[in-house]
């Protein structure tokens, strides 16, 4: 979706799920909306991009009261330069360097493990939240 759509039309679709009385698993696919070509032609995506609509997409939920079920990501612990961005600044003109992929380009070890902490720390603010809210009721 991108993560400008992503907080446009999530929060629809959740309240249309919610209306209808179905009970679904919300997972989101940062990858494939996030696709771009690089100047030298091949196929990449922007970590950034990523992790902006991966942010909405937990923002949206907090924001709706529903809960975030899964995400999808396309990654190998080999050190590809397939996705430009990340803590270790790939450009496009690194793409060229370790560019493995058949089809899609994938996160490489150090941008998954970014990835994952960064979905870890927003799991865990939002479960300490949670355990706050319960806290402050009084039985």
């Amino acid at each position: 979706m991108g993560a400008e759509n992503m907080r446009v039309k999530l929060p629809h679709l959740i309240r249309a799920v919610r209306g209808a009385g179905q009970i679904v698993t919300w997972v989101s696919d940062p990858m494939h909306g996030n696709t771009i070509k690089a100047p030298c032609g091949l196929k990449t995506r922007s970590f950034d991009a990523i992790r902006a609509e991966l942010r909405a997409f937990f923002d949206v939920h907090d924001q709706e009261g529903s809960y975030p079920g899964g995400v999808h990501l396309e990654m190998t612990g080999q050190n590809v330069t397939e996705c430009v961005g990340g803590s270790r600044t790939i450009t496009y003109n690194d793409l060229s360097s370790r560019y493995h992929t058949h089809c899609d380009p994938r996160l490489n070890a150090s941008q998954s493990l970014e990835l994952a902490f960064n979905i870890a720390d927003r799991l865990r603010k939002r479960r300490l939240g949670s355990q706050r809210t319960l806290s402050s009721f009084k039985l």
